[in-house]
């Protein structure tokens, strides 16, 4: 098995019948590609809604887009994830008869809202493999559906955030290697030790592929979307940005929790145990060799990305004494997080420290966290900041390669903006700038010429 390849086609690669077409002849140019992992079918257009949100509208009674203020009943949902079946059906020419059936059966499936709403949100992954399966078969590449109830996937109960227990991957393993064909696998969910289906977090199907790959010690995990990989900065921004040819874990690690929005983090984690290779490449241009996550590589260059992050707000915080108090700045944090909100960087100065966070998160919080704050700490100055974004230059390169930060705040300067935030971690494989977002494209586009043009 550890020649094979497994690859994930998420929603807009299996989107409609030209799509899943698409996703044939890419598996059948290659037969090391013997395990497909698929997502639900994805939007056909910016106005519609995706298909796991309808089945959670469905799940929910229509509530999931009442609070987005979305008019759309849970009938309307059912009306659109059956319509978008049967559509399917008919345009890839399959015998989809008993689909429909055993899926409009699920969709009536009486269960505890909790169960209920994982249950009903796997249902775009679970019958989107069954007809990818279907068509493989018809255009003579011998395929079999092997669902995760079936091949021991085995989740904890944390519903809608489920994780996989580490059993199965043993089980995976046994059940993959009995396959002669094509093994079509939904992704995005599991079943517990209890025959409940549960789901992991939005995004999941990366992460069954992930583990699919881990399972088999896969040669290669190829993630398959509709970006020809990862690029230096974001193309919307700045059109002329390369494609990133290899990057490192870490690089990556460090790219995606600052913005870049490539593809389930944790889908990366045991394959970089094992040093699998995850390929990041597009099923619309696959004349693109798209972009290389590995284990170790020599950089040739000394940036390889500008990750940004927009919306950030930052408290700070000011108290005599505070560097030498031990713990101060965890207990600071703890505050924070009882109200359920994430934070990212903490630049501190000896008695003095700023706390960054998403200034979404803080809406309705904002004035307790401040209270709460100013009772139990008694600050000398407490405040905060908003509007901020974050530039997060990265590369393995920069370690043995000094000036850079002096190359992009000297980018900055000569456009004079000003920089409220600086802070670099001990690894020097990042660094990250924050001023207030007015300045963002501009000191973008500045740091982009400085350090990667």
């Amino acid at each position: 098995m550890k020649n094979n390849i497994v690859c994930k086609f998420g929603g807009t690669s299996v989107a409609n019948a030209g799509q899943i077409n698409k996703v044939k002849n890419i598996i059948s140019q290659n037969n090391e590609r013997k395990y497909v992992v698929v997502s639900a079918p994805g939007k056909e257009s910016s106005e519609d809604e995706k298909i796991t949100d309808h089945l959670i509208n469905l799940a929910t009674g229509g509530k999931h887009f009442r609070m987005q203020n979305k008019n759309i009943s849970s009938q309307h949902s059912y009306d659109v994830v059956i319509g978008k079946f049967q559509k399917l059906i008919v345009d890839l020419g399959i015998e989809g008869k008993d689909v429909l059936k055993h899926l409009k059966d699920d969709l009536k499936k009486s269960l505890p809202e909790y169960k209920r709403i994982d249950f009903l949100a796997s249902r775009g992954e679970r019958y989107n493999a069954e007809i990818i399966c279907q068509y493989f078969n018809k255009q003579g590449i011998p395929s079999e559906l092997v669902l995760p109830e079936n091949m021991g996937l085995t989740v904890s109960e944390n519903f809608s955030n489920a994780y996989v227990i580490p059993l199965s991957y043993r089980n995976i393993k046994e059940k993959l290697s009995q396959i002669e064909g094509v093994a079509v696998i939904p992704g995005f969910y599991g079943v517990t030790t209890k025959g409940d289906v549960a789901v992991f977090s939005r995004g999941g199907s990366d992460l069954t592929g992930g583990e699919v790959a881990y399972a088999i010690e896969a040669a290669l995990y190829e993630n398959w979307t509709d970006m020809d990989g990862i690029y230096q900065v974001d193309p919307r921004l700045i059109p002329e940005a390369k494609i990133i040819p290899r990057l490192t874990y870490k690089e990556i690690r460090l790219l995606s929790s600052k913005g870049f929005d490539v593809f389930h983090y944790d889908a990366m984690m045991n394959c970089k145990k094992r040093k699998i290779p995850i390929q990041i490449r597009n099923t619309n241009n696959i004349s693109s060799e798209g972009t290389l996550i590995v284990s170790e590589r020599v950089p040739e260059e000394v940036v390889v990305g500008i990750a940004r992050q927009d919306n950030v707000a930052y408290l700070y915080i000011e108290i005599d004494g505070m560097g030498d108090t031990i713990g101060i700045v965890n207990d600071l944090i703890d505050v924070i997080h009882d109200y359920g909100i994430e934070t990212y960087h903490y630049p501190t100065d000896r008695d003095d420290v700023a706390i960054l966070l998403n200034q979404d998160d803080l809406v309705g919080y904002a004035a307790d966290i401040k209270d709460k704050i100013e009772r139990e700490f008694k600050p000398d100055i407490l405040d905060f900041n908003y509007n901020i974004t974050i530039l997060s230059p990265v590369g393995i390169g920069m370690k043995n390669h000094p000036g850079v930060i002096a190359d992009a705040a000297t980018a900055l300067k000569e456009k004079n903006i000003n920089i409220d935030i600086i802070n670099q971690g001990p690894a020097q494989v990042s660094f990250h700038f924050g001023f207030q977002n007015y300045y963002a494209d501009s000191a973008l586009k500045a740091m982009y010429e400085r350090l990667l043009k």
